[in-house]
């Protein structure tokens, strides 16, 4: 019976089904990417990391440990990276770069170098000294083979171009262009100076099938105490498998939402479906079919048409997934070798199946209550105003699935309960103003308006409307796309202060004590102003209230981050706070009575690291203890350009403590910015400049790239959001044409009818529009204060543009699937309908 009485109607909803195959498809392409993406770590971990050991840190490795690190692996390579500016010859320009000295030895993976043999004998003894340099670097100022780099007080000849490293992606390229040296010139570019900020690292080659993890256990207390961090592949794999994957769950959960969106299309179509049906199921009735039949007939319809919805979205996912490693290419650090994931694609087929069958049973189960007098009946009521359990059941098993399947994707409550809440809130919000519009439009209708605006707009609450489902699926679509303008052009404004008005442009760091007066002096001969001189000197946290940090490591349900406990720690000292910073609770940094310092940190910090006020914080300052008290917090506008600080001191108490200098400056143009940089290499060859236009430019590309990703997935919900539009109105359409074909017997024209269709899908655009902009606008306003602490101001004009563009694609897309009732007679559809 399903079958027989499918024949006509699978037209009508297998285009609705339609709505679903977006959301599968991108559910299935992101999930087989993920698996793929962790295959792909797992076979390519060693290479990521360069080799089977890495020992990292920020000082040279102790003599004392040479006899023990001499005799690990089978074989060694050595390299020191730091910042540095680098100037290309002859007169090309002056570029901050990352430079790498390595030592010559063995690499895992592949260098994609041109020529490719420059990279073998790069660094071995006997082998002239030369430099391997980025492909950014030599794009920008038009450099090529045979030219010359100077790094600090050494010129090398550039022997190749680095189009490609182990474990390199196309952001980091652009964020930090390495230029490569053999480590054995280092000591002649004068650049290493104390308190620069160099990171020392030694790889290790182990002999095939050693247990390096074993190997390096019993070493780790003694590289502990020598602040030295050891990587090995297994634990690389860890780290960078948790990142992506995270990254996919996150992207899971975008697709995700466009399948509700869907589903949403899908209870509205079959909603519509089952009122055209109410006089079968009434003749089914008398003829002898009970209510659990009837309704099992109609479910099998339903349930077949999702089941091939959700094979085609599978297959359509299949292909998606070719397309996600170019698109997210520029933040990957492997080569993903793409192959179909039957996980992937039984999940999709499962959910798919599940979702649609979920949300189809909602308004099916009014079938089971239909009266066999429905067949004397014209009204639309129910056969009965008793609620009914069944249904409050099948709401809960949608909400557990959605929870459940959100929790499959994180393996976090807090985020699993706050993707359902924002669900709930967006949902009910955009739910809420459409029953708001249409109730509004009902006791506010303005009789008194000509009579194509009063038909459009009774359009939107008369029986089969369609306001509740478009202004939820259209407004939600519309939420994604601003939520996504508004945020990326809060991120972008913040940084664009350094480019306005009297800001500082420039920073100039790692300035030695005695180098600090001839900077200065060279500053004022070009004219430029010293906007800011600030001492630094690092040190590392010793130990949390009498706790060390080692101890501190081992205790996980403390929950201090591990980056508090190892990172270097660079402060300043002065007893006043700048004008960025505003004092929160305590007192400014002073010494107490007890000559112990008081210093203030940034609020932030004082939460992350879960301190308090009057918490002790033992530093080691190079070598030398300190004992500090936390006495105050501070916030910290981030908007200034100015350096920041988590922690700072009193005057008073580390100015002998060894230290560098950092100056902010303010260059009126290109050529300024050039000058100073050349000369501060040929005078000061260890000072870096910063220049904040360069990297105002940078991060402008990447954030237009992760713009690019998230559009890509907003795309689906968008994209989805159309197809429920376009299939609401081929659905409506066949219960429309009676209104209409009286409308034209009564002498209605086409004009009429059309702006009548005009008037209600120009509504229904224009209020799921504003509905999602001012969803996004809230939301987009919580993200400034909370998450990034800035005031917001939103873009009115763009908005006002994207309000115009949605309202006039659901205009035209009403307009377009409602030609076929204006093109034909009403004889001739009076016939069709019979």
């Amino acid at each position: 019976m399903a079958w027989r009485d499918s024949r006509r109607s699978r037209a009508r909803l297998l285009l609705f089904m339609a709505s679903i195959v977006l959301g599968i498809a991108a559910l299935v392409g992101i999930n087989s990417f993920g698996d793929n993406l962790a295959r792909s770590i797992a076979d390519q971990a060693r290479e990521l990391l360069g080799a089977d050991l890495v020992l990292t840190a920020s000082h040279p490795f102790a003599p004392a440990l040479e006899p023990v690190l001499t005799k690990l692996g089978t074989e060694s390579q050595q390299e020191m990276a730091f910042a540095s500016l680098v100037q290309f010859r002859p007169g090309r320009g002056v570029r901050l770069a990352q430079v790498r000295a390595r030592s010559g030895g063995f690499y895992y993976g592949e260098w994609q170098v041109r020529p490719q043999a420059a990279a073998g004998p790069f660094g071995r003894p006997g082998t002239p000294p030369g430099a391997l340099v980025d492909d950014v670097l030599l794009a920008q100022f038009g450099a090529k083979i045979g030219d010359s780099v100077q790094v600090g007080r050494v010129v090398l000849p550039i022997v190749g171009r680095v189009l490609k490293t182990p474990g390199q992606s196309g952001v980091g390229s652009a964020v930090a262009p390495a230029v490569f040296i053999p480590l054995a010139v280092v000591p002649r570019t004068g650049l290493v100076q104390p308190g620069s900020r160099v990171q020392y690292r030694r790889s290790y080659r182990f002999a095939p099938g050693a247990d390096v993890t074993a190997t390096i256990k019993p070493l780790q207390t003694r590289l502990d105490k020598a602040e030295i961090d050891a990587e090995t592949v297994a634990t690389r794999q860890l780290s960078l498998g948790r990142a992506f994957a995270d990254l996919t769950r996150f992207l899971s959960l975008v697709a995700f939402v466009a399948l509700l969106l869907g589903c949403v299309g899908v209870a509205s179509a079959v909603n519509l479906y089952v009122r055209v049906k109410l006089a079968a199921v009434a003749v089914l009735r008398c003829l002898g079919a009970s209510g659990r039949q009837a309704l099992l007939i109609y479910l099998i319809q339903t349930a077949g048409l999702g089941l091939v919805g959700a094979v085609l979205g599978t297959a359509l996912g299949a292909a998606v997934q070719l397309l996600l490693p170019g698109v997210l290419g520029d933040f990957l650090p492997v080569t993903i070798s793409v192959s179909v994931s039957w996980v992937a694609v039984l999940t999709g087929l499962t959910t798919g199946l599940l979702m649609a069958v979920l949300f189809a049973l909602l308004p099916l189960l009014s079938v089971r209550r239909v009266s066999p007098l429905r067949v004397l009946r014209v009204a639309f009521e129910d056969d009965t105003a008793a609620p009914d359990p069944v249904r409050g059941l099948v709401i809960a098993v949608i909400g557990v699935f959605i929870l459940g399947f959100a929790y499959a994707q994180t393996r976090d409550w807090k985020i699993t309960l706050g993707f359902g809440l924002g669900l709930l809130v967006t949902f009910g919000a955009l739910t809420g103003l459409a029953r708001l519009l249409m109730g509004a439009v009902r006791r506010f209708f303005p009789a008194g308006w000509g009579y194509v605006w009063r038909q459009g707009l009774a359009n939107l609450y008369r029986p089969q409307n369609q306001t509740l489902t478009l202004v939820t699926s259209i407004g939600l679509g519309t939420f994604l796309l601003a939520t996504l303008f508004l945020t990326q052009a809060q991120l972008l404004g913040r940084v664009q202060l350094a480019d306005r008005g009297r800001q500082p442009n420039l920073v100039l760091f790692d300035i030695q004590p005695e180098q600090r007066a001839g900077v200065e002096a060279l500053l004022r001969s070009q004219q430029l102003p010293i906007m800011q001189r600030v001492p630094i000197v690092t040190m590392r946290l010793a130990a949390i209230n009498g706790r060390s940090v080692s101890v501190i490591k081992k205790d996980t349900a403390q929950g201090i981050p591990a980056w508090a406990l190892t990172r270097e720690y660079r402060v300043t000292y002065r007893d006043t706070l700048s004008k960025a910073e505003k004092l929160s609770a305590g007192t400014l940094p002073k010494v107490g009575p007890d000559g112990i310092p008081r210093i203030s940190v940034e609020d932030g910090y004082l939460a992350r690291v879960k301190l308090k006020l009057g918490d002790t914080l033992d530093f080691n300052v190079q070598g030398s203890p300190m004992r500090t008290i936390v006495g105050g917090t501070r916030s910290v506008d981030l908007g200034q350009v100015q350096p920041s600080f988590l922690v700072l001191f009193p005057g008073g108490v580390l100015e002998r403590a060894p230290q560098f200098a950092v100056m902010v400056t303010r260059t009126p143009s290109t050529a300024a910015l050039g000058r100073i940089q050349q000369s501060l290499i040929r005078q000061f060859p260890n000072v870096s400049a910063i220049d904040l236009g360069l990297i105002l430019r940078t991060l402008d590309d990447i954030i237009a790239k992760i713009s690019f990703v998230i559009r890509f997935m907003a795309g689906f919900s968008i994209l989805t959001g159309l197809l429920v539009l376009s299939s609401s109105v081929v659905i409506s359409r066949y219960q429309r044409v009676r209104e209409s074909v009286l409308l034209r017997t009564l002498g209605a024209s086409r004009a009429q009818i059309l702006r009548i269709t005009l008037v209600e899908y120009g509504l229904l655009g224009l209020l799921a529009a504003l509905a999602g902009i001012g969803l996004a606008v809230l939301a987009a306003w919580a993200l400034a204060v909370f998450l990034f602490e800035a005031s917001f101001g939103p873009a009115v004009l763009p908005l006002l543009g994207l309000a115009a563009l949605v309202t006039g694609l659901t205009a035209v897309i009403g307009l377009f699937n409602s030609r076929d009732v204006l093109r034909r007679s009403p004889l001739e559809v009076l016939r069709a309908e019979g």
